[in-house]
């Protein structure tokens, strides 16, 4: 099963949502988040630079927790106005 292309939209957002949820993991390792999270350090990589635009809800879940940031403050600053 072929996925189809992002639009741009779905791009912007992930690239929103990757610098948000860069700014919340601060001075903490990648690896030491996405461990914590559950996933390995390098889908936490390809969602914070916007490769992966539409991660699993599940997934952002797990690292709001482990970041300590709500779902609804994601959805806020990673949705373009």
């Amino acid at each position: 099963m072929v996925r189809p292309p992002l639009t741009p939209e779905e791009r912007l957002r992930g690239e929103r949502l990757g610098l948000v949820l860069r700014q919340a993991r601060g001075e903490r390792s990648i690896v030491e988040v996405a461990a914590a999270a559950g996933m390995s350090a390098e889908t936490l990589r390809k969602i914070e630079t916007g490769r992966i635009a539409t991660p699993a809800f599940f997934t952002i879940a797990a690292l709001a927790d482990v970041l300590g940031v709500s779902l609804d403050t994601l959805a806020v600053h990673a949705t373009p106005a």
